[in-house]
Parts: structure tokens; C-alpha cells; sequence
């Protein structure tokens, strides 16, 4: 850290978010730069932190966009630069290696974007992984299949939230989609398709150790609502169950396998039907969405934004220590919905601390000193959403701002 000047922060994102980072890193004394995507020029930005926005079109090359970066650096000392979503990370990582600034490089990233890299990494460190094989050679695949009991999933490597998966139910499914992948198969991996229930656990690493996790459990499975319809939900699980310690303990490995420095985790886990065993399905070196960092904040008092800024400024050079945490749980329902501005009026429980405010949203985030509570108050909620708003549309093949 510069002894004359203060820190200088580039935030990179295409996704409107990451305002609270931003915020942080103003309050703690750094000049923040934000670049971000021409049609979010108006969005609601911090403005109030930023000193100065760079705006660039949309799926810029990243040779372009190096350049650009490298141009702004001609006459501002540029010292750290942070990706504010997963889908900037791989070309945040390609400018810090660049121009030698640092933070996570290439080689770490992929760990936390190729779902194929994380699930190699995952199995030699000891943690179970669904069966999967690389869409690379085609012998290999008829083999696979013919060993590894079916449905299975075809995924992108890179790719999030459910974002072109195909269920492949029988072998002769598969090649007519390779066929349509044509050379663009070898971003793909097919994986064993496991019934279970899916859990989350959110972390924040510092020095390579999880300082703080919590396990969280999901309502419907998110590749379901994504691809199906309905309403998303999760919850805070009980700290001492016995699903809670376990999860923590494999996402301790897990982290540690991948060799996270320091920064914020969102890490996903199935316990499979068959058999009660957890199995690892991804991990991102980011905030998780769908408002689970407002859960979080509202159970524990632990801003994942907040933290993940005060973690980048240190950088490993200053001491970081958690806010003090509260033991609270949290949980949150969302659902597309028919209706522009739903009224959820008639929905009035204390427990509700927030209103999803989103167009064709409805939702609520709840908090109670129970878990028991509010996992009565988020399987109540669920079905009466069927009723009064939900609504639903295709999963895109490309993720969309």
C-alpha cells in the first residue's frame, strides 16, 4: 500500500451489483474507479464513492479491453482491480496478470470458474464429486455412459445459476446436442444427474483459512425453479445439526484444496437420496446471489460485500478481524410473478424484514431467533406463491444483466 496516496481500487463488473463493496472501499479511504457496460451508465450506481466511471460495450474482446484498462493506467496508478461478478473474473485475472497487479491470477481462478477444474481439484483432495467425464473424446463419453447410470447433465464449464444445462435422459440424446456444439463441445462436461437435496454454504476466507461459513439449505433445488418454474427459497440450517457441521467441515477442505488466498465464497453441495452422502457440485469466488448475502446480514450481522472490500484493501498487510456476529437465522423466498408490482400486503408476519422491490418479483426476506420458524414461515410462503404471483419463463442459454 502507497504511503502518499490512497489505495486505488478498479471495479470491473457487467451485473448491477457490488454497490456495498464499493461503498466500503471509499469509507475506508481508497479512490474507486467502477467500469462497467455501457447500457448501465444510468444504473443505480454509488456515485457518491466513485471517483471516476468507465463505461465499454458490451462482450468486449478482452484484448480490447486490456488495452482500455492499460490506457486509463497511462495517468492513474492503478493498484488493485476486482471483479464485481463471476462472469469478469477470468478477464480481471487476464489485466492483473498483465500489468502485474495483485490478486487472483488465471491458474486460481479456473478453480472457481471451470466447473470441470473444481470438480478434477475437489475429487484429488478427497471430496466427493458426482461421476463426470470432459465432452472431449467420444469414445470415452459412450464408455462413460455405459458405466455411470444415466439421466445425466450436459454443462458449460463456464456458466452459472443453471445457464445451459441440458438433462440428457438416454445416450442417443446426447450427440445430436455435440453435433449442435460443434466445436464448442470441448466446454462442456457431462455429469452424473444425483437426486438429492441442495445446500449452500457462504464463506470468507483470509490467508487461506474460512473465518466464517454458514450452511444454508434450499427449498426446491435451483436448477428446478431455474428450468421448471417456481419459488426459490433458502434458509439458514440449525448450527449444530448435524448436516450444518459436516457441510462446513467439506467446505473447509474444499477451500483450502483450491487454494483460496483470501476473498468470499459461494459454495454448492447435494446429499444424494441413495445414499446421505454430500457431494461437492460448485463453487464461485464471489457474493451469492438471489439475496443470500441479505439473509446472511440479517442472521449474523456479517456484510459479505463489506467484508470481501475490507479483505482486498488489507490485502494480507493489514490485520482483519469479523464483525461481531449475532446467532440469528434467516431465510428468503422469490418467485417471477405474474403481476408488475405484486401486493404482498396481505403478508404480514413480524418475521419479514424486507420486500423484495423488483419488477415481476415477489418476495420477502425473514428473520427469527428460530430456524424451526422460519422454515415453517418459508414452506407456508412457498405455497401460497403458487397462488397469488408465480410466473415463469425459459432459462436462457446466455446469461443476461
Amino acid at each position: 500500500m502507497a504511503e502518499q496516496r490512497p489505495l486505488t481500487i478498479l471495479c470491473v463488473t457487467t451485473y448491477e451489483k457490488g454497490q456495498e463493496f464499493m461503498r466500503t472501499c471509499k469509507a475506508i479511504g481508497c479512490r474507486v474507479f467502477l467500469l462497467t457496460v455501457e447500457k448501465l451508465r444510468h444504473a443505480e450506481w454509488p456515485r457518491e464513492a466513485l471517483d471516476e466511471m468507465f463505461f465499454m460495450p458490451e462482450e468486449l474482446p478482452l484484448p480490447q479491453l486490456l488495452n482500455a484498462v492499460s490506457y486509463a493506467a497511462r495517468s492513474r496508478k492503478i493498484d488493485r482491480i476486482v471483479a464485481l461478478d463471476e462472469f469478469d473474473m477470468e478477464n480481471v485475472s487476464a489485466i492483473r496478470e498483465h500489468l502485474r497487479i495483485p490478486g487472483m491470477g488465471l491458474t486460481t481462478v479456473r478453480y472457481f470458474r471451470d466447473k470441470l477444474a473444481m470438480r478434477a481439484r475437489a475429487r484429488e483432495v478427497g471430496i466427493s464429486v458426482p461421476g463426470f467425464m470432459h465432452v472431449l473424446n467420444h469414445d470415452e463419453l459412450r464408455e462413460f455412459m455405459a458405466t455411470v447410470p444415466g439421466p445425466w447433465l450436459l454443462k458449460p464449464r463456464s456458466q452459472a445459476s443453471g445457464i445451459g444445462m441440458k438433462k440428457i435422459q438416454r445416450p442417443e440424446e446426447l450427440w445430436p446436442w455435440l453435433d449442435k456444439l460443434g466445436d464448442e463441445q470441448s466446454h462442456f462436461l457431462l455429469e452424473q444427474f444425483v437426486p438429492g437435496s441442495v445446500f449452500h454454504v457462504d464463506s470468507v476466507v483470509s490467508e487461506k483459512q474460512v473465518v466464517f461459513a454458514e450452511a444454508h439449505a434450499y427449498g426446491t433445488p435451483p436448477l428446478d425453479v431455474s428450468h421448471g418454474g417456481g419459488v426459490f427459497t433458502t434458509r439458514t440450517l440449525e448450527r449444530d445439526s448435524e448436516d450444518a457441521r459436516e457441510l462446513q467441515e467439506i467446505n473447509r477442505e474444499l477451500i483450502e484444496g483450491l487454494g483460496l488466498m483470501r476473498g468470499v465464497t459461494h459454495a454448492e453441495f447435494l446429499k444424494a437420496h441413495s445414499d446421505g452422502e454430500f457431494y461437492f457440485i460448485e463453487i464461485a469466488a464471489r457474493v451469492g446471489g438471489a439475496y443470500i448475502s441479505d439473509v446472511i446480514e440479517n442472521a449474523t450481522g456479517v456484510n459479505l460485500w463489506r467484508e470481501w472490500a475490507k479483505l482486498e484493501v488489507g490485502a494480507g498487510k493489514e490485520p482483519y478481524s469479523l464483525p461481531r456476529l449475532r446467532k440469528d437465522y434467516g431465510g428468503v423466498i422469490v418467485s417471477l410473478a405474474k403481476q408488475e408490482q405484486p401486493d404482498t400486503s396481505a403478508y404480514n408476519d413480524p418475521e419479514i424484514v424486507y420486500r423484495v422491490k423488483k419488477y415481476h418479483h415477489a418476495g420477502f426476506i425473514v428473520k427469527s431467533q428460530s430456524a424451526k420458524r422460519v422454515k415453517e414461515l418459508l414452506d407456508g410462503y412457498a405455497v401460497r406463491f403458487v397462488q397469488d404471483f408465480v410466473a415463469s419463463q425459459p432459462v436462457p442459454d446466455k446469461p443476461t444483466a
